[in-house]
């Protein structure tokens, strides 16, 4: 089996770990979006949207995760699978393909969708699991806390 190929339980089990993420910045009163970044099976770092908890203007879920996965070599990245409950904005499909990383899976898209098209055109291959968890945070972000959802995506309220 390849890197790239599609292992659905290891998906699977990765996207659990992002939506856990999501769940705790949803708990600490921020965007519920978490990420995961895997390297060969082994999870490099979790991340979570922390724009809010941080008082941060880049601090998404991709790029927290990033963040926190710290320096690594390019070949790293070159060898990943980034997971995020949400479809990435701009900023975050940028971080992705300046660090060349191949293959995103996203847990739903029906709630924001921006970048797919442009990742893809970047050679990314973008997954999208359509998760029900993943929609239930987000619908419950858009009914709740909807003038936090539009800061956070650059809208007025």
């Amino acid at each position: 089996m390849t890197l790239l190929a599609n292992n659905q339980a290891n998906d699977r089990a990765h996207l659990d770990l992002a939506i856990e993420q999501a769940r705790t910045g949803w708990d600490e009163g921020g965007v519920p979006i978490g990420a995961v970044l895997v390297h060969e099976g082994e999870v490099l770092a979790t991340g979570r949207n922390r724009r809010f908890q941080m008082d941060s203007a880049i601090r998404h879920g991709e790029t927290d995760c990033i963040e926190r996965a710290g320096r690594l070599p390019a070949k790293v990245y070159r060898n990943s699978v980034l997971y995020t409950t949400l479809s990435p904005c701009f900023m975050c499909a940028g971080t992705a393909v300046l660090y060349e990383i191949p293959r995103i899976v996203v847990g739903e898209n029906r709630s924001f969708q921006a970048s797919e098209e442009w990742l893809r055109s970047r050679g990314v291959i973008v997954d999208v699991i359509d998760d029900p968890a993943c929609r239930a945070l987000m619908e419950r972000m858009l009914a709740e806390r909807p003038e936090l959802w539009a800061e956070d995506i650059g809208e007025e309220a």
